[in-house]
Formats: structure tokens, sequence, C-alpha cells
């Protein structure tokens, strides 16, 4: 995975090959997660959640820095997403219900979603709870889900 950070925290984390990756990188105050910077503390602490994720543990969000940029309503979708339990998943029905939108304005947010993994955007399904849509690919979603036993 390629991890980007600013001084307010991590912007990026896309899986290389994926659909989206590394969008936004132009700006020139991110630190990339190779090279001089790549002792950054927000790319250490990103680093370290991911390792203790990929080793079946729970890490939450709340202790990264997180700073992905968007528009207020995706912060808000990507937000949702963080709230989604570790081993659940919702429909994106379900989200635009909770948030006032439509399912395909919802959608647009979580395929714009930056943080992958992070920001789980892995564990939203179609309405009839099928594997849909995922810029890393729908077998690395489903590896992820099988991962947190969140999919059968």
């Amino acid at each position: 995975m390629l991890l980007a950070a600013s001084d307010n925290g991590l912007v990026g984390a896309w899986f290389y090959g994926q659909r989206y990756f590394a969008r936004g990188l132009e700006d020139a105050e991110k630190n990339v997660g190779h090279g001089a910077s790549a002792d950054s503390p927000v790319l250490l602490a990103a680093r370290c959640w991911l390792d203790a994720y990929f080793a079946g543990e729970r890490p939450g969000a709340a202790g990264l820095p997180l700073a992905p940029r968007g528009t207020a309503f995706q912060r808000r979708v990507w937000d949702a997403l963080i709230a989604i339990p570790y081993g659940e998943t919702r429909t994106y029905g379900e989200l635009a219900a909770e948030l006032g939108s439509s399912p395909r304005a919802v959608g647009a947010a979580v395929g714009g979603n930056p943080i992958s993994v992070i920001i789980p955007c892995h564990r939203v399904l179609g309405t009839d709870g099928s594997l849909t849509g995922y810029a890393g690919g729908l077998e690395r979603k489903r590896a992820l889900l099988a991962l947190e036993c969140a999919h059968a």
C-alpha cells in the first residue's frame, strides 16, 4: 500500500493498482510513505494500524489522525463508514437513509474514499447484500470481509 500524509494527518492509503490510485498526491506539501519522510509519526501510526488490522486485531480509527480531503458530504459519508463496526456491513441504501441522501450519492462518496481499509468502504454492500463496487477490486473486498468474518 501507498500511504500519504500532510501536517494534519493521513490523507491517503491506496492499494497498488487500485482504481484512483494516489489521486490527489499532486500537492507538494504531502509526505509520501517512502523515502526520507517515511518516519513521519502519522505514517508510522498508519503502518502500525494496518499491521494490527492484517494480523486480525481490531484497531479503531479513533487514535489515528485522519485528514481525507473531500467535500462536506463526502466527509459525512466517510465518518459514517468509520462508524460501521469491525465485522459488520451496511448497504448503500442503509447509509443513504441514515444520511438523508440517495444511494447513488452515497455510492459516489464511498467510491471517492482516499483512505482504503482504515475508512472501511469495503464494509458497504449492494442492496441485495452482494459485493459491489470497490476501487481495490472485488477479490480484495472479499478478502477484507473474510478477514473480518463479515460476509458469507
